[in-house]
């Protein structure tokens, strides 16, 4: 019998309040944005028997995709003959039969125990250094770092607070140097600043907070023969983005009047970025960043008295009198009352290119606005670039863009220039999801339906392309703006905070983190249906979604649940039919990314069960398909963020340590990374096999 700890927090889920306060604004005690009359996925079964005649009849599909031939087979239905029992118990008498044999290669270590360890608890037998902190100097003539003297400008030169979403590219030229791009999503000023008055932030503080929002720019150097990874200070490449850094914005909807503000008239040139959490690299090698819980650095929502605004400002959840940390006091663009559009100029992906310090990084109108977690790009089989977007809001949608055009290789100056205008032209979508059971099958337990899984067909809604509008009563530039407003008009289906997504390299097939909805079920919101299958859902799940012909491009898709995530010993679970006695309890999935062995890694946020976050691998294939193994878990107060699994290190940024009720500069709640009596920093680690091997092999 597994003894999982008891829960302890004043927030749903496994989050603290802290957590909560300074990282959303408290969305989750807020009312839900989207009361719009969308249909539930449960809502709109119909047909039910032609559907899974459908998906019975998909077979080995090959696609000679952009980027090579690409083998994909659909996994057989039950049919109604055999009933889902049987078809299950069938399945699970062969994931027995293969759970006697070895892990999948890429998951062939001991999983690490749930626990509540004040320390990076990893898989016996790897060693783990800490690459860089919070405050870390990046760049030339940035201080060091000293918490009792920090300044805006110092913070401006070193790394920022709460790493995210990470990217690696190999740097060209030196050997053995990596370039490593890290969103920093919010700050934690009760953790950053000693005696610090929520009720009077100081303009120095402020001004700090903006510094260490953005991103960071950073060469990494190895130390091969131990796996051991370090940051290279006053490196040429290196650079911080900050809340302040001039943007370009660019696209269908730049130049809009809805984005243009009295400190830019022509709605082309933001300050800043802010709340980056997920992202991508591009084929064409930029990195791309997702802005989301903007809404809460704005303040003014309350005195909006315009019907038009005021439900616009709602539906993205800006509502309060005041910000929590009080930024319009020193800057008025903070202020909805006295710039009603600079809240339009957030909620965007960005692009930068990380190989160019002086380049300007773009803000891209054409991916739509919204609270962007991820941005993972794929190509069609014509080569044309296709991203794929959740917004991370409960019972908000799920999106994609296809481009116009092609992508074109090589690195000459006119093939960089035709790949920096991909995203500016293309159709933005919305799914919409479809289960093919009986809605009475669907009854808020989790117990899977008679066909033995939860699955059923979707299509993509169109919602805008170029200057054309796919949305009745709205414009092209509306679209791209108030997008959320435009996927309720189209019927997109809600779901339960779609978090990060990604691609498998190997089979194409789209996976995406649904990370949890407490709210499903509760009087006057939506009960499960099959893409949800659980009233009051605390652990989320992980569907898996594969292209009609596996093409990226396509306009319709089959899904199914890959992962419905809690506690094995809950019969709600269900792990890809591998038998739940042999896999790691896992709640909370939130970022995610594959090994050079398809296996999913997944790192958790809010971990429900009472345990401390972690990172988790699962086969996606073959015998093992299912198997969860945690390998790591981070200290007291962390989330789990921006896994990166290569082929002899894991990256992992090591987000909010300490940040639990009550705690402070003055009372810390964690003693990471640096022990007692030294401030908790935020921090990317490196983990790596004692003996010098491959990561599971």
């Amino acid at each position: 019998m597994r003894n999982l700890l008891p829960l302890i927090s004043s927030h749903p889920g496994g989050r603290s309040a802290l957590t909560c306060r300074y990282r959303c604004g408290d969305a989750c005690l807020h009312e839900t944005p989207n009361t719009s009359d969308n249909a539930y996925v449960g809502d709109v079964i119909a047909g039910a028997a032609s559907r899974r005649a459908l998906l019975r009849a998909g077979a080995v599909v090959t696609v000679a995709a952009a980027t090579g031939a690409v083998a994909v087979a659909r996994a057989p239905q039950a049919s109604a003959a055999t009933g889902g029992a049987t078809a299950e118990h069938k399945a699970t008498a062969r994931h027995k039969a293969a759970a006697k044999g070895k892990a999948a290669r890429g998951l062939r270590f001991a999983p690490v125990a749930p626990n509540t360890e004040d320390t990076v608890v990893t898989a016996d037998g790897h060693d783990q250094n800490v690459v860089i902190r919070w405050g870390d100097p990046i760049l030339r003539g940035a201080p060091a770092f000293d918490p009792d003297r920090q300044s805006a400008r110092a913070q401006a030169g070193q790394f920022g607070y709460n790493n995210d979403y990470m990217a690696v590219l190999d740097v060209p030229g030196e050997r053995g140097h990596q370039l490593l791009v890290v969103n920093h999503e919010y700050t934690d000023e009760v953790l950053m600043f000693s005696g610090y008055d929520p009720e009077n932030p100081t303009r120095e503080q402020a001004e700090i907070g903006w510094a260490a929002h953005g991103l960071s720019v950073v060469v990494t150097a190895e130390e091969r023969a131990l796996g051991r990874l370090s940051a290279l200070p006053r490196h040429h490449l290196n650079r911080r983005i900050t809340a302040t850094t001039p943007f370009e914005v660019t696209g269908p909807a730049a130049g809009s009047e809805l984005r243009r503000t009295s400190a830019d008239p022509t709605g082309r040139r933001i300050l800043g970025t802010l709340n980056n959490c997920g992202g991508g690299i591009t084929p064409w090698g930029t990195v791309l960043s997702g802005e989301e819980n903007f809404n809460q650095y704005f303040a003014g929502g309350d005195a909006v008295t315009d019907p038009a605004t005021a439900a616009r400002l709602k539906r993205y959840g800006i509502t309060g009198a005041a910000s929590e940390r009080k930024w319009e006091r020193f800057d008025d663009r903070f202020d909805v009352t006295k710039e009603p559009n600079e809240t339009n100029r957030f909620g965007w992906v960005i692009e930068i290119d990380p190989f160019d310090p002086d380049s300007t990084p773009r803000k891209l109108t054409a991916l739509g606005r919204f609270k962007h977690e991820a941005a993972e790009p794929r190509l069609t089989t014509d080569g044309r670039p296709v991203l794929y977007m959740g917004d991370d809001e409960k019972f908000d949608y799920f999106y994609k863009f296809v481009s116009a055009k092609r992508m074109m290789k090589g690195n000459s100056r006119v093939a960089r220039e035709h790949n920096r205008s991909l995203l500016d032209e293309g159709t933005l979508y919305a799914a919409k999801f479809t289960g093919d059971s009986p809605s009475a099958e669907i009854d808020g337990s989790g117990e899977l339906p008679e066909d033995g899984e939860f699955d059923g067909v979707g299509e993509w809604i169109p919602l805008a392309c170029g200057d054309r509008s796919f949305v009745d009563g709205m414009t092209a530039e509306e679209v791209y703006v108030f997008t959320r407003i435009a996927a309720d008009k189209a019927g997109a289906t809600k779901m339960d905070r779609p978090e990060d997504v990604e691609p498998s390299p190997r089979t194409g097939r789209v996976y995406i983190a649904l990370t949890n909805n407490t709210d499903r079920g509760k009087e006057g919101k939506a009960a499960a249906d099959e893409a949800n299958p659980r009233n009051g859902n605390k652990h989320g799940q992980i569907l898996e979604l594969t292209e009609r012909w596996n093409n990226a491009g396509s306009t319709r898709f089959t899904w199914r649940l890959f992962l419905v995530c809690g506690d094995p010993e809950d019969p709600s679970t269900y792990f890809g039919g591998f038998p739940k006695d042999q896999v790691s309890p896992i709640s909370c999935p939130d970022n995610i990314t594959f090994d050079a062995y398809g296996n999913l890694w997944i790192s958790t946020d809010g971990n429900a069960l009472g345990n401390h976050d972690g990172l988790f691998g699962v086969a996606t294939a073959g015998s093992r398909r299912g198997e969860v193994k945690q390998f790591l878990t981070v200290p007291n107060g962390a989330e789990t963020c921006g896994p990166i699994v290569q082929d002899r290190r894991v990256l992992v940024a090591v987000q909010h340590p300490g940040e639990l009720d009550g705690a402070s500069v003055e009372k810390p709640a964690s003693t990471w990374p640096d022990g007692p009596g030294k401030l908790t920093r935020p921090s990317v680690i490196s983990v790596w096999r004692r003996d010098g091997g491959d990561i599971g092999a």
